[in-house]
């Protein structure tokens, strides 16, 4: 009776079976241990963020083009670009006071190439104005450092009789709620300094919100609104233009934008309310790309040219460390916080 064939010989006799236990196709188990074991050093390396940037960046503003934050940002990222040679990209993503365009940064890949324009709004004033936020502003971003402050301007229209804040205070604690202040909307900075301002000066006024600065302005120049806060950059314009009368900026020293007018301060010790804005990404960014986002920034920030185009627009470049803007912003939230419940503003 025939048998089966034997099976062939693969390999001379008494020589080790190499591919013994490894997978069809596959290495031996020992590479493939070898391979296992250097796969973490080999992502610390190229996550590590020494090369970084190795290519295009994203970088979200969430205000429309065209106003003094959009210049400001487009500013920051061209120095960007000219110092690590990759193109830093604006990309603009308004809406709800700046949320929706925090909220993409949030959302990002924590790779480091989307990043954006966090600030007082978003990251200070948002988490009390609003009743809920599709992001934590303390836990859910990583904080690079600041990027300028921009004070407010504290304007009255020309039949306002107050020439100095002394006189204005004056004015209005003898007319208890007669006058009105206009602001950028409710729970802005410029609401909220005006709000500090009566609570520090022990005054009433009444506030108007309107929907941005722009019509604000126009009832500010044709009297219908005693006062305004707003960013500098447009009310100093209209005051060296003569069309209303700048009383003080609202940051705790004279802007050098305006350093003939004089700062609430040197009338009202500690008050300071200004804009501020950070650099920020994702929650997760690695330790050492964040180090040198913040070394580069830093070169950005320090640069003549940037120092100028901000100075022309009324604010400060503002470079911090990592850790100093991650505290300034709660330390932020947690003293506007008192002044945002006062003054009623809320939004569902």
């Amino acid at each position: 009776m025939a048998g089966f064939p034997r099976r062939p010989a693969t390999r001379a006799a008494g020589r080790k079976d190499m591919t013994r236990n490894a997978p069809p196709g596959g290495l031996p188990r020992r590479a493939l241990l070898a391979a296992a074991l250097a796969a973490p050093a080999i992502a610390r390396a190229q996550g590590s963020g020494a090369d970084w940037p190795s290519r295009p960046v994203r970088y979200i503003n969430p205000y429309p083009p065209g106003g003094p934050t959009d210049t400001l940002s487009r500013i920051f990222c061209a120095r960007m670009s000219e110092i690590t040679g990759q193109q830093f990209v604006v990309e603009n993503r308004s809406g709800s006071g700046g949320n929706v365009g925090a909220d993409a940064v949030a959302k990002s890949a924590p790779d480091g190439y989307t990043l954006g324009l966090g600030g007082i709004a978003s990251h200070a004033i948002a988490p009390t104005l609003y009743r809920s936020l599709p992001f934590d502003a303390a836990r859910d971003f990583t904080f690079v450092t600041g990027l300028w402050q921009l004070p407010n301007l504290l304007a009255v229209n020309l039949q306002v009789p107050a020439k100095t804040v002394p006189e204005l205070i004056a004015l209005l604690k003898a007319n208890p709620g007669k006058y009105s202040y206009g602001s950028a909307g409710a729970g802005t900075t410029l609401h909220l300094a005006g709000a500090m301002f009566g609570q520090m000066a022990g005054v009433e006024m009444v506030h108007v919100p309107y929907r941005g600065s722009a019509p604000a302005q126009l009832d500010l120049i044709a009297g219908r609104i005693a006062m305004m806060f707003d960013n500098i950059p447009g009310t100093l314009s209209l005051a060296r233009q003569g069309q209303v009368r700048p009383l003080a900026v609202t940051s705790a020293g004279r802007s050098p934008a305006a350093p003939e007018i004089p700062a609430i301060s040197e009338y009202l010790p500690g008050f300071d309310v200004v804009s501020w804005t950070t650099l920020s990404g994702p929650a997760g960014l690695p330790p050492a790309m964040v180090a040198r986002m913040n070394a580069l920034s830093r070169q950005a920030l320090e640069s003549e040219p940037l120092i100028r185009g901000y100075r022309d627009l009324g604010a400060e470049p503002w470079w911090t460390t990592p850790e100093d803007i991650a505290g300034y912003r709660a330390a932020q939230e947690a003293r506007l916080a008192p002044l945002i419940r006062a003054s009623g503003a809320r939004v569902e």
